[in-house]
């Protein structure tokens, strides 16, 4: 048997577009002087993948060969190389990746011209064989026989460097997934992480529904929504912001306890953290309040932790313990710690401006000492809660769908949770008195009027749901793509949602 050779790169000296002209040209000829179609296949039977050949054969010694099974699999062509009378080619599938050994002998003459004149790399192969390790140790196929299931036209990326260019990741994300095997691992982990929270909810009896995505209003969240128009209907429509106000209705109709994962829409900037649309757990459960919200919000972050191995994760090189139980602290206690400010010691709404402003805040003159409160801490003490803290105690004027604390009725019984600087959750005991709710709605609505463009709408069909009666409740909303970006340290987070919202090309 031939030593393994040395891998050559297939550096790409043409430009792209002449290369797809070329291998256009070539499938002519393919079809014109074979009478080949690459194409015509619509079925081939894998009997196993290609982590399966490595798990099963991974005890063969060097030189050793399994002649008496058969290997029957399939993949797509990273790297090919040529030689006279045998040839090398590494294989992947969505699965792993193993050398294939091409001979003269092996395949017969007419097979093996036909791999070296129309083979090329990015193509898939059907392949039959039988499992061996090379003298160098490398467990590898020996071909008997293939069949070209698919033709590439267009050529991978340059093998040695992978594909690095974010612009073309985000945009072309099936040449990202080809080209960086980890980049599909990230995603495995992304749908684990979704099936962890899954496996949570169910297990405490949480029924999964489904929300309009379409609506008259755009509500549950303080945020710009995308419009769009019904031609039937000649109204405009709002894609959803927040899956809130429809899941308590749902609470209303004694459904207990529900939860949905799905899309929210908001018409807001692009950065790494935020993208126009992304994916969001809420949770509502009867009899509950924020505590026990808290504690679920442990639990599934722990079980996510746990499902990709650790509870320290590497974070941009910062470690992360996800070991519960997480830090709790109240916005008052927090911005007092890092900004010397005690908004409880502040008697007046000027006197906070002031402070504000001494602090570097914008004023505008409107601003109370609760809204003062709000901007210190997302100026100065939201970076720096690093590992996962509970945030306890916001606002009620910043928290229009929160029960108040009846013990401290200028805040509201509620929590975000935030990971290395960034809110991950956000969760309340929901306020179900209906005659606060119109209060706090007609609140929101003044400011719209006023320009605030993110102020909730008034919802009366909402307010109507709560004087039928809304039991006590416990509700949470979990951002998944962050939550996956901390568990699978990716940075942006276009690198964990699989088309993310690109500026068309012009």
């Amino acid at each position: 048997m031939p030593e393994d050779q040395n891998e050559m790169s297939p550096i790409l000296e043409l430009p792209e577009e002449e290369i797809l002209k070329q291998r256009i040209d070539k499938l002519m000829r393919l079809r014109k002087e074979e009478g080949v179609d690459p194409f015509r296949n619509d079925r081939w039977d894998r009997k196993e993948t290609l982590a399966e050949i490595n798990a099963t054969y991974g005890y063969l010694e060097p030189d050793a060969h399994a002649t008496e099974v058969e290997i029957v699999t399939a993949g797509r062509l990273m790297t090919i190389r040529r030689h006279g009378k045998a040839s090398f080619a590494t294989m992947e599938d969505e699965t792993s990746r193993i050398q294939l050994y091409f001979q003269l002998d092996a395949t017969g003459e007419e097979a093996y011209t036909f791999f070296k004149k129309w083979v090329d790399t990015g193509d898939i192969l059907g392949v039959i064989g039988i499992p061996f390790r090379t003298r160098r140790g490398e467990l590898s196929v020996q071909v008997r026989s293939y069949t070209l299931l698919s033709k590439a036209l267009r050529p991978l990326p340059e093998k040695w460097h992978g594909l690095k260019d974010t612009e073309i990741r985000y945009r072309q994300r099936y040449v990202d997934l080809i080209a960086n095997p980890e980049v599909r691992d990230t995603f495995r982990k992304r749908a684990l992480v979704i099936r962890t929270f899954r496996d949570v909810l169910e297990r405490h009896g949480t029924l999964e529904v489904e929300t309009p995505i379409l609506s008259s209003l755009a509500g549950g969240a303080n945020a710009r929504p995308f419009i769009t128009y019904h031609n039937a209907l000649g109204v405009n429509l709002y894609l959803r912001i927040a899956t809130e106000l429809y899941l308590k209705r749902l609470i209303v109709g004694m459904l207990g306890r529900v939860y949905e994962i799905g899309k929210n829409f908001r018409n807001e900037g692009i950065d790494i953290m935020h993208n126009p649309e992304f994916t969001a757990m809420e949770v509502y459960w009867a009899y509950a309040n924020y505590q026990d919200m808290m504690d679920l919000t442990e639990e599934i972050l722990v079980a996510c932790a746990d499902a990709l191995g650790s509870r320290k994760v590497s974070y941009q090189g910062t470690e992360i313990s996800f070991e519960p139980p997480f830090k709790r602290a109240t916005m008052v206690d927090l911005v007092k710690e890092f900004c010397g400010v005690d908004i409880e010691a502040v008697a007046s709404d000027e006197e906070a401006r002031r402070i504000g402003k001494s602090k570097g805040l914008e004023i505008t003159g409107k601003e109370t000492r609760f809204g003062i409160l709000t901007e210190l801490f997302e100026a100065y003490v939201e970076e720096k809660l690093i590992q996962p803290t509970f945030v306890l105690g916001h606002p009620v004027e910043v928290s229009p769908l929160a029960k108040r604390n009846y013990d401290a009725p200028d805040y509201t019984n509620r929590f975000e949770l935030f990971v290395y600087g960034k809110e991950v959750a956000n969760a309340f005991s929901e306020l179900n008195d209906p005659l606060d709710q119109r209060e706090r709605f007609t609140d929101q609505l003044r400011k719209k009027t006023e320009g605030d463009e993110e102020a909730h709408d008034f919802d009366e069909d909402f307010v109507q749901a709560l004087e039928y009666g809304l039991p006590p409740t416990g509700g949470l909303g979990i951002g998944i793509d962050r939550v996956t970006m901390f568990l699978t340290d990716s940075r942006s987070i276009r690198d964990v949602i699989l088309f993310p919202t690109m500026k068309p090309k012009s």
